[in-house]
């Protein structure tokens, strides 16, 4: 049977294509071969445990090392250490059973479960005096623990290796989640919610990320698939897959499987070309698969907002990049930094978050229009813009107080309403490419339909220099797309301030560009 795309669950080389993980992550070796506790975060489905069980079975086939692997999943959402510890002692003992290391089914036999301030390193003790090479564990989904549970195993940790010298303990440990270990949320006592540099944590003496796919990477994981098939992939596809994933690697193998299984039938006589891959990406967007879902859920927490209407407004000021809030979001895969300039991690997130923001929004848009009735903005296959932004005044004067109220993300809801506003155009047959990232102090967008580009920038007024500032920047968007007619629209939400003052339109030239500046 060929091998495929595989979007669920760790890869096995001989079912799915894949990229060798060590080559995403480099120096484990030589950190085991130094007795090192280190950590190993990534985002969510980024072949995190792909790569522990590959490593596992290398190290246990060059005979320098028993590697065990074991994932902590289990422990989620038991907070107390009496309960979670002999829980975590018992998964170890199980998988430990079914492994090839000597020993393995007899792991824990004898121990007093009820010491759960001991167990563990009493147990991984014993076991590691009844074998004849060191033991190296990877220790799956360590974040899932928490709070009495997750201090009392790193403590038990971290008595095993200040007196391992003496007492045989653990070889290596690493630690792997999506999180650092050092932004782990572990609450001792109600007034502090973090366990401060007196921590176990200390014990760790490095922590490593798996990066994304290269460019490189990708022509790679592709190019096995032409191998063994024929079907190609074009040039302009793999482009566009590596610009709209930037390398994450559930997407990227899930447009890969969308267009080749969905859409294509599997029919490998037929290239993968650019227009399929665009289809494709909507379709997972609009699909909301699981890896999907997950993001969308993330949005909903205040730690999250926090950091993402500061990306979606473009309000650099008031991030705090080292922050545990922007550092949970960093470790989730959600944000990027780009030499100072902070954004989602690749435009298919960017497109999530805003749909799945401004939906209701949206929905509410379009069962309020008339049905089989061409809009007043379509002219002759060319959307005229400002009578869009004409109408979107008129909604805006009308409904943004009740609008806002309805927005978790209040900061950036008139962004958002807006872009809710437009997407009637991308129903129409149109698109929209936003770039949206903090540092820059606005959201770019370009509207495209029928082949023709509209470059629209929406800014907050922050004062007397937003319009001259705006003016400046949109020129310069402007030029990047080679057009010479934009938009900018500017919210002003000073409660002083009368709407007959905030509510106009009027038309700038800049550097022989024309700017039409819609108030709201």
């Amino acid at each position: 049977m060929a091998r495929y795309f595989n979007v669920a669950g760790p890869c096995n080389e001989a079912k799915h294509y894949m990229i060798d993980a060590s080559s995403r992550l480099r120096g484990i070796a030589g950190l085991i071969d130094q007795e090192q506790y280190f950590v190993i975060h990534a985002a969510r489905q980024s072949g995190k445990t792909t790569f522990l069980l590959d490593m596992t079975e290398r190290l246990n086939a060059e005979g320098k090392y028993y590697a065990f692997y074991c994932s902590l999943e289990m422990g989620q959402g038991i907070t107390e250490p009496e309960k979670g510890i002999p829980a975590i002692v018992n998964k170890m003992k199980l998988d430990l059973r079914y492994s090839n290391i000597p020993g393995g089914k007899d792991f824990a036999a004898g121990e007093d479960m009820s010491d759960y301030a001991n167990v563990l390193r009493s147990a991984l003790i014993n076991f590691c005096l009844s074998l004849d090479k060191p033991l190296v564990i990877f220790f799956d989904e360590a974040d899932c623990l928490s709070e009495g549970t997750l201090i009392t195993f790193l403590r038990q940790l971290r008595d095993g290796y200040n007196t391992r010298s003496r007492i045989p303990f653990v070889h290596s440990i690493a630690l792997v989640g999506m999180r650092n270990i050092r932004d782990f949320k572990a609450k001792i006592r109600p007034d502090r919610e973090s366990m401060g540099s007196a921590s176990p944590f200390n014990v760790i003496t490095k922590a490593l990320t798996l990066h994304n796919f290269t460019r490189e990477e990708i022509v790679d994981l592709y190019g096995q698939h032409t191998g063994e098939t024929g079907q190609t992939f074009d040039a302009e596809a793999i482009e566009l897959i590596w610009r709209q994933t930037q390398g994450q690697p559930w997407l990227v193998n899930a447009v890969a499987r969308e267009v080749i299984v969905e859409m294509l039938h599997s029919d490998y006589s037929l290239p993968v070309t650019a227009e399929l891959v665009a289809q494709a990406i909507q379709n997972i967007i609009l699909r909301r698969d699981t890896h999907i879902d997950s993001l969308l859920e993330r949005l909903k927490e205040e730690r999250v907002r926090k950091v993402i209407e500061a990306v979606i407004i473009g309000d650099l000021e008031s991030l705090d990049t080292q922050s545990d809030d922007y550092l949970y979001c960093k470790d989730l895969g959600l944000i990027r930094d780009t030499g100072g300039v902070i954004e989602p991690a690749n435009p298919i997130y960017a497109e999530v978050i805003v749909r799945s923001l401004s939906y209701n929004t949206q929905l509410i848009i379009q069962n309020s229009e008339k049905p089989y009735q061409m809009p007043r903005y379509l002219k002759n296959g060319r959307i005229d813009v400002t009578c869009l932004l004409e109408d979107f005044q008129t909604f805006w004067r009308e409904n943004s107080d009740a609008w806002i109220e309805r927005y978790d993300y209040k900061e950036a809801a008139p962004h958002l309403i807006l872009q809710a506003f437009l997407q009637r155009v991308v129903n129409g047959g149109g698109t929209i490419a936003r770039e949206m990232a903090a540092g820059r102090n606005r959201l770019d967008l370009c509207v495209e339909f029928e082949r023709r580009k509209y470059p629209i920038e929406l800014k907050l007024r922050r004062g007397d220099r937003t319009e001259r500032e705006g003016l400046e920047q949109l020129a310069r968007y402007m030029d990047t797309l080679g057009c010479g007619e934009g938009w900018l629209v500017i919210f002003d939400r000073r409660a002083d301030v009368k709407w007959d003052d905030k509510i106009f339109i009027r038309t700038e030239t800049v550097d022989g560009k024309t700017i039409t500046v819609a108030g709201c």
